[in-house]
């Protein structure tokens, strides 16, 4: 059995994931980034070696993908993470569909036709608004481990719009809700609500709907709400966090196949 890797750096985390010549997942791994992101890929290597009971020379081939792709000394190709996402979420959906990936620092919103061919994209990287580091934002504001927000907004009865869409600001202007007597569940949804439009500015679904990302993995409410925003129901595929990485891995098993390292 032959076995390959992918590593998805982002600016908050790293994932990693080793798949055997058939395609599935025997090992997998999640750290912080930190600051030192060939650091990070070994301790993930070294993570998921250990749960799949393989050792480094095991591994046929490895592709690195996301924010620190180029940081990684044993990566055999770095494929971007637009075309890591789409490989990834097509393994498991095999349809037309629009990919939307919320992570840390940006959002991605990319369309495949019903060959898996990337047809269009849109990223959203000019500020951390509809990203996963707003939510920390506003966890932090009010006080709360970001894992309980999703708990939170589900039982929320009565939703508090937020007026800017810009984390600062938001930051602030939650400080002046929670002075007002609004409910911290509420706030939450509210917060929620700020995550979906700015999804939703970004255009509109065509085929099936998929979401994958670290926002997704964690807080599936934010899901439904994007879900009933668009009218249509929401398909998140297994380990939807490490779908960057587990795409990275298709990669480096297609370079076995054909000899070519794909690049776009």
């Amino acid at each position: 059995m032959q076995y390959f890797c992918g590593i998805d750096i982002g600016a908050a985390t790293a994932k990693l994931v080793i798949i055997d010549e058939h395609g599935n997942t025997v090992g997998k791994s999640i750290s912080r980034s930190g600051v030192d992101y060939a650091k990070a890929a070994d301790k993930n290597l070294a993570d998921a070696l250990a749960a799949a009971k393989l050792s480094r020379a095991d591994i046929v081939h490895a592709f690195s993908t996301g924010y620190g792709r180029d940081n990684v000394p044993w990566s055999d190709g770095r494929p971007t993470e637009i075309a890591c996402h789409g490989r990834g979420a097509w393994h498991h959906v095999r349809r037309k569909m629009t990919l939307i990936d919320i992570g840390a620092q940006d959002s991605k919103f990319i369309h495949l036709d019903d060959q898996g061919h990337r047809t269009n994209f849109k990223m959203n990287r000019k500020c951390a608004a509809g990203t996963g580091s707003f939510l920390e934002e506003i966890a932090l504001r009010l006080a709360l481990p970001v894992e309980e927000l999703n708990g939170l907004a589900e039982r929320s009865t009565k939703e508090v719009t937020l007026g800017s869409f810009c984390t600062v600001f938001s930051a602030t202007e939650i400080l002046a809700k929670i002075r007002a007597g609004e409910k911290v569940e509420d706030i939450v949804k509210g917060a929620f609500r700020s995550v979906v439009k700015r999804v939703m500015e970004m255009g509109l679904p065509d085929g099936a709907l998929v979401m994958t990302g670290g926002v997704a993995a964690h807080n599936p409410y934010l899901v439904t709400l994007i879900g009933e925003s668009f009218k249509q129901p929401v398909l998140v595929p297994p380990d939807p966090q490490h779908i960057g990485a587990f795409g990275a891995a298709l990669f480096a098993l297609d370079k076995i196949k054909s000899g070519e390292t794909p690049c776009s």
